[in-house]
C-alpha cells in the first residue's frame, strides 16, 4: 500500500506513511473483507458504512496536517480507520456518527479541526456550531455527482471549502441538502 498506492499517488508526508504503516486496515473491515482491505477503492462495511480507498484517507490526513495541539472532531464514515490514524497526532479527539453530526446542533467544545470521513453536499449549521472560529475543515464534497476532497475554514460568515483534488469517495447521505423547488 505504501509504495504501490500512496507514494505513486503523491501521498508522501512521513507522518502519514508512518501512521498508515502502523494501523492495519484489515482490522477495520469485516472478516470476509480482509483479503480486499488494501484495494484501491472503497469497501462497503456491515451496517452501511464505508472504508474509503487508502489514497483518499492518506490525502485527507495530509490536508489535516495536525500539529499535535488540536481538539479534533471526526465524523466517522463507518470504519473508524481515519479516526485511528489521526488519534495520536492530536491532543484530543471526539468521534461522532454522521447522524449525530447533523443532529441537535448542540455546541461542542469548539474543535479546531474537523475531519469528515466521506463526501458531503454541505456542512450543516449544527455541525459548524461545534467548531471554533477559524477551525480547519477537511472533508469530501460532492457536487453534481463528482466527489472531491476539500479543505476549508469556519469563520463568522460560515463554512468555506475549496476542492483540493478529485477522487472517488463514498457519499455520506446524512449530509444531503434538503430537496426543494426553485425557479
Amino acid at each position: 500500500m505504501i509504495d504501490s498506492q500512496l507514494r505513486t499517488s503523491g501521498v508522501n508526508e512521513p507522518f502519514v506513511l508512518r501512521r498508515m504503516a502502523q494501523v492495519p486496515r484489515e482490522n477495520f473491515v469485516p472478516a470476509a473483507g480482509v483479503g480486499t482491505a488494501y484495494m484501491d477503492r472503497a469497501i462497503r462495511l456491515e451496517g452501511g458504512g464505508w472504508l474509503p480507498a487508502p489514497v483518499v484517507q492518506g490525502r485527507m490526513l495530509e490536508e489535516a496536517n495536525p500539529r499535535g495541539d488540536e481538539h479534533a472532531l471526526v465524523v466517522d464514515g463507518g470504519s473508524g480507520y481515519l479516526a485511528e490514524l489521526l488519534r495520536p497526532l492530536v491532543k484530543e479527539m471526539t468521534v461522532i456518527s454522521p447522524e449525530d453530526a447533523v443532529g441537535s446542533g448542540r455546541k461542542g467544545k469548539g474543535a479546531d479541526l474537523l475531519v469528515i470521513d466521506g463526501a458531503v453536499e454541505h456542512v450543516p449549521t449544527a455541525l459548524a456550531k461545534r467548531l471554533a472560529d477559524n477551525a480547519l475543515i477537511v472533508t469530501g464534497i460532492v457536487t453534481d455527482g463528482v466527489t472531491r476532497v476539500a479543505r476549508g475554514r469556519k469563520t463568522a460568515a460560515g463554512v468555506s471549502l475549496i476542492p483540493v483534488f478529485d477522487t472517488g469517495i463514498p457519499q455520506l447521505r446524512a449530509f444531503d441538502k434538503p430537496k426543494g423547488w426553485s425557479f
